[in-house]
């Protein structure tokens, strides 16, 4: 089930907070099903807070976050995971004394439809290679392809990835570019925190601009191109 507009996501009029720190002023934006759909913006904006808010993982958030119809703001994290979403952090949350087997098996699946064991190699190699590895053996390549194959297990459908791209070599950024692009032709919906804004056009279908806790434009990818000048503004680069 979606919005009216057929969204899948709809945020709207959201407020964030750490303790004191009022953080998201109004967030407004939507993602429709089957879109990636990215968050640009500078260091401190509110794009981490943002897949936190819509994760449940904020302490106090206000006005609406609707997810396949179903208000979501009020419910805490573990009943968010169930109705389908997924949350890959920017720090990847390996757990190091695991080997990847272990970590790929401990999240619990939360619906049908999740990927087995068998895809996730197929689509990361290089994890079945390293099956009975530690964690902290990992490179940072491979401990990212582990955070996400990960959370395709557990039948989410919309994935929020914070940063997947954030340090790792340009090969594996590639490929981590071709994974994003497989997912969304078999149906996963993908919200993407993204400093690196040369990838996002590789894999988004539209881009918002986050500004001191507000969105402040969307940009379909399409008119990238034209708009370098506006993205150099908003971003700093």
């Amino acid at each position: 089930m979606t919005e009216a507009n057929g969204a899948l996501l709809a945020v709207k009029g959201l407020h964030a907070w750490y303790g004191e720190s009022h953080i998201l002023h109004g967030v407004d934006f939507e993602v429709r099903a089957g879109e990636v759909v990215t968050l640009l913006g500078r260091n401190g904006a509110g794009k981490t807070t943002t897949l936190k808010s819509v994760m449940g993982m904020v302490p106090r958030r206000e006005g609406s976050i609707s997810y396949a119809g179903a208000q979501t703001v009020q419910l805490p994290s573990d009943r968010i995971a169930r109705l389908g979403i997924a949350f890959c952090p920017e720090e990847r949350g390996i757990f190091a004394s695991l080997n990847v087997e272990e970590n790929l098996l401990l999240p619990p699946k939360v619906r049908d439809g999740g990927l087995e064991l068998d895809r996730i190699f197929e689509l990361f190699p290089n994890l079945k290679e390293r099956l009975s590895s530690q964690g902290s053996k990992l490179s940072g390549g491979e401990q990212q392809m582990l955070a996400i194959g990960r959370i395709l297990r557990t039948g989410a459908r919309l994935l929020l990835l914070d940063e997947p791209t954030e340090g790792l070599a340009p090969v594996i950024v590639h490929h981590i570019g071709r994974i994003i692009g497989q997912l969304k032709k078999e149906g996963f919906t993908i919200l993407l925190v993204e400093q690196n804004f040369r990838f996002a056009a590789t894999v988004a279908d539209r881009h918002y601009i986050v500004d001191h806790g507000r969105i402040v434009d969307m940009i379909p990818n399409a008119d990238l191109g034209a708009n370098m000048q506006k993205l150099h503004d908003y971003l700093g680069v």
